[in-house]
Order: C-alpha cells, then sequence, then structure tokens
C-alpha cells in the first residue's frame, strides 16, 4: 500500500514536470528585432517588449482584455514611430468554410484597427487584410494549434 502511494505521488511529480516542461518548448531566433519566437508559444514582437499579435475566442472578433493591453502598447509604439505603417492580418482557424473564415478574420483585423485609431493612430497608416484559413501558425487539428491560429498580426507595411 505504501509503495503505491509512492509511485502515484512519483507519476503525478513526473507528469506535472513534464507538462510544465512542454509549456515552454519555444525556440528563439533572430528576426528584425531579434526577438522572435517560433514553435508552441508563437509570440512574435513588433519591437522589444511588443507583442504583434493579438488572439481571438472561436468564431469572435471582439477584444479581450489582453488584446487591448497588447493594441494599447503597439499604439503607444506607433506613436514613437510616425513614418511607420503596419498591415493588421486577419486569420482564422482550420474549421469553417473559407469564406467564412475569410470575413471573420477580416472583421478581427478591423477590431484591432478600430482600437488603435482610439489610441490616435491614423487610419492612413493601417491597412487590413484578411488571410482566413491559409496562413496557420501551427497546422495541427487540435485546440491549441486553432487558439494560436485565431489571431490578428500586426507587421510592419513594405
Amino acid at each position: 500500500m505504501k509503495f503505491n502511494k509512492k509511485l502515484t505521488n512519483l507519476l503525478i511529480i513526473l507528469i506535472s514536470t513534464l507538462a510544465l516542461s512542454a509549456c515552454s518548448t519555444g525556440k528563439k531566433s533572430g528576426g528584425p528585432s531579434g526577438d522572435v519566437y517560433t514553435g508552441k508559444a508563437t509570440i512574435e514582437y513588433l519591437a522589444t517588449g511588443v507583442k504583434d499579435r493579438v488572439f481571438f475566442a472561436t468564431n469572435r472578433s471582439a477584444l479581450t482584455t489582453a488584446s487591448r493591453d497588447t493594441l494599447r502598447k503597439q499604439a503607444s509604439w506607433m506613436r514613437k514611430n510616425k513614418k511607420l505603417n503596419v498591415v493588421l492580418e486577419g486569420h482564422g482557424d482550420e474549421r469553417g468554410t473559407r469564406e467564412y473564415n475569410l470575413a471573420l478574420a477580416e472583421k478581427r483585423a478591423n477590431a484591432a484597427r478600430d482600437y488603435l485609431l482610439t489610441y490616435g493612430i491614423s487610419g492612413k497608416r493601417i491597412s487590413v487584410i484578411s488571410y482566413g484559413k491559409e496562413k496557420p501558425v501551427n497546422s495541427a487539428s487540435t485546440p491549441l494549434a486553432w487558439s494560436q491560429n485565431r489571431r490578428s498580426v500586426t507587421v510592419k507595411a513594405k
């Protein structure tokens, strides 16, 4: 009986350790700002400390509290870089039709655009494009992949 309890506790610790280590498997690689993460993290940065993407709930285009915080930081960064123009790329997950995802992804990018406008960023500096489900960052068919793909990404306009 005592052996089974010890074995159970050991398994719980082992599983917990594996689960926690799996959450931090993103790889760092050099991008324009040097702060580009790939892998499970899927977080990239416009500049040091300014995330380039916001995420959405399934079938929704409403901004979350975290999304609004990220967009406020983007707006602040854009106010300091007045010559910078951006493209807001809307994305969806693999579920649903192509047409549905294109429309929803456009609503997501426009929600981000509208929020940036409320923080004083000129609409002339922002363009919007919808990719729907065509450019996933995670091609797996899992809830984690879907949550990573439901996003709006702010990129520097060329």
